[in-house]
């Protein structure tokens, strides 16, 4: 497998993902953030477990050649990008899988290698028959524990019920400070303009150092490094910038349908300053994955019979995803960056240019993201259309 090729077509998947998802959430008011990775990585084990033409349309969904290089590459992630980095002065990093299996139940042995083994998951048997509402409280306080409390809930209620017979779990935090802190004391309230025409006074911080900025026909990025730490992991938060106020709608469709499109539009040379904000925000956003699915044509997981490769039992023969929840959290302030993801799959049965100076100036909506460079990896991504709606 070539990681590089995999995790170029890992970015184009994430990337038409947040394209849907976030034309989906984009009223004058409404802020998104998801991790594509952490969808992408129960996917993956939902693969693992799936054949026929099921495992067919996700690896092609997933643009992936086959379930063992959709493993490897969730293998090799979890190994390289989501050590923690803390004891060394880098992000702190943690990311965890988790996958609930009734008692009633066994896993097939090939599964519960590639449960155990690649994506290093934590298995535990639970009674959904007849104590569904624990199980739900249980997944949850998980989910709470691997995010350092910021996500309490990620199942919510009723969402398991006697019916159900797996759940997988995905859980992302990421605590990054920038490589230059902002000066808090020069933090002050500018006008933000919104897309539907009104403007709210919202917190900017502001700096006088180079700042690594390109800007593109119609649209300016803004990267901002994270410290690093002992290892060779480069972190960076992006801020996409469309010019027009009402740019971005526009930015956020080109994203999503131009493959390798990041690839092309990440800043590497630092430039001379003019006018500088960028506003402090901190939201949460959590929505059910399936129909986002759906609509982008991924639809037998979660009608088909095709999840026969899970569990050692006829009941295998009948199981189908009811549904993915998924929630986000991050906090952009003068220190640095604190955010988490977390993903729950219910499983039941059935260019580069020079200049003299450079202006970046977000106070309109944008496209943000966090992405580890030497990979490649998108971890988080987003947009901010109010800094002032959590």
């Amino acid at each position: 497998m070539d990681l590089r090729h995999s995790i170029s077509n890992q970015t184009d998947v994430s990337l038409t993902l947040a394209s849907h998802i976030l034309t989906k959430n984009n009223g004058p008011h409404a802020n998104t953030v998801f991790s594509p990775l952490s969808i992408h990585v129960v996917l993956g084990l939902i693969t693992a477990g799936s054949s026929a033409q099921t495992l067919e349309q996700l690896l092609s969904f997933l643009k992936a050649k086959s379930s063992d290089d959709l493993n490897s590459l969730s293998s090799q992630l979890i190994d390289l990008l989501f050590a923690d980095g803390s004891g060394s002065g880098g992000p702190c990093l943690s990311f965890a899988n988790g996958v609930w299996i009734d008692e009633s139940l066994s896993f097939k042995e090939s599964f519960k290698q590639v449960v155990d083994g690649l994506y290093k998951a934590a298995s535990v048997h639970v009674d959904f028959q007849t104590k569904a509402s624990e199980v739900t409280n249980s997944v949850n306080s998980w989910a709470e524990k691997e995010t350092n409390g910021l996500i309490k809930e990620i199942l919510p209620s009723g969402s398991v019920d006697s019916s159900t017979r797996l759940v997988f779990a995905n859980a992302l935090y990421f605590k990054g400070a920038w490589t230059d802190k902002f000066d808090a004391s020069m933090t002050k309230e500018h006008e933000f303009h919104l897309l539907d025409g009104s403007s709210v006074q919202v917190p900017f911080m502001t700096s006088k150092k180079k700042q690594l900025i390109s800007a593109f026909d119609g649209f300016k990025v803004l990267g901002l490094p994270y410290k690093k730490g002992g290892d060779k992991r480069k972190f960076s938060m992006y801020f996409f910038l469309p010019d027009a106020k009402d740019g971005l709608p526009k930015l956020v469709e080109e994203v999503g349908s131009v493959a390798g499109f990041l690839e092309r539009h990440i800043p590497y040379m630092t430039v001379d300053v003019g006018d500088f904000r960028i506003p402090k925000f901190n939201i949460s956003f959590g929505f059910e994955a399936s129909e986002v699915l759906k609509e982008l044509g991924l639809v037998l997981p979660f009608s088909g019979d095709g999840l026969t490769e899970m569990v050692d039992s006829p009941m295998g023969q009948k199981l189908h995803v009811s549904s993915i929840f998924h929630k986000s959290f991050i906090e952009v302030n003068e220190e640095g960056t604190e955010a988490s993801a977390a993903s729950a799959a219910v499983i039941k049965p059935r260019s580069l240019q020079m200049y003299d100076k450079l202006d970046f100036v977000a106070n309109h909506p944008f496209l943000f993201l966090i992405r580890e460079d030497m990979t490649g990896v998108v971890q988080l991504i987003g947009q901010i259309n109010n800094p002032l709606t959590t």
